[in-house]
Formats: C-alpha cells, sequence, structure tokens
C-alpha cells in the first residue's frame, strides 16, 4: 500500500480546487473518498447518496458528487465519496482506471498503460 496528493476540481468552476489531500491508494474500493468539507469548500456538491460495504459486511451510506480528480500527473473525470469525520481518504479503482494507469505496489507508483480501443475498420454488422 502506499499513498498519493489527491485533488478534487470543481467541474463547473474549474478554479475552484481543494488542496491536496494524502489518499491511500486502494484498489479495493471502488470509488474515492475525501472529507466532505474540503470538497463542500472547493464547491463541489453531493448529487445523491450510494450505500457502501465495509470489509466486515457493515453498510453505512455516504453522499457522492462529481469532481476532476488529478494525482501526480494523471487526471480523470469521476464520482467522489464525501468522506465523514473517522473515514480513510482513500484513491479508488474507478479513478485509478481513469488515470489509465496500473498500480505498482512493489515500487509503490503508478505505471502508465495504453487505452484499449476497438480498431474503426471493424463494421459491427457482423455480430
Amino acid at each position: 500500500m502506499f499513498k498519493v496528493s489527491l485533488t478534487a476540481i470543481n467541474p463547473k468552476e474549474e478554479h475552484r480546487y481543494t488542496p491536496k489531500v494524502e489518499v491511500l491508494v486502494d484498489t479495493g474500493a471502488e470509488l474515492s473518498c475525501m472529507p466532505k468539507q474540503i470538497l463542500l469548500d472547493a464547491g463541489i456538491t453531493p448529487r445523491g447518496k450510494k450505500q457502501f460495504r465495509t470489509a466486515t459486511a457493515e453498510i453505512f451510506e455516504r453522499e457522492v458528487g462529481f469532481a476532476i480528480l488529478t494525482a501526480e500527473e494523471y487526471i480523470t473525470t469521476d464520482e467522489v465519496v464525501f468522506g465523514e469525520e473517522g473515514d480513510l481518504s482513500l484513491l479508488g479503482v474507478r479513478t485509478i482506471e481513469g488515470f489509465n494507469v496500473m498500480v505498482d505496489n512493489v515500487n509503490h507508483c503508478f505505471t502508465a498503460v495504453k487505452s484499449v480501443l476497438a480498431p474503426t475498420n471493424i463494421s459491427l454488422n457482423k455480430y
């Protein structure tokens, strides 16, 4: 496990963004999570709620919203969880996939990968 500095940018007002938050890179978490007040201060608003399950099978609910997320030189748009007091700040697998990187747990870093895209010369009418 390792940590990176994550910034969330308001997608409607890109001049508004959070300070860098040290987050744990967690390939077991679906979504990234940052402290609620930091997201609100950047004008990032909750758009709904989702339920989550802990490793001990406990169910809990958190607000989620949309943000542009950036860490190191990588950037993507993703849902972000509005973390409550006591919640870990996490970089989840959907954000990692959006960054188009693989996690190198030995060297504690990201490795850039190429995106997969269907070739343009394939006819979908064959299927």
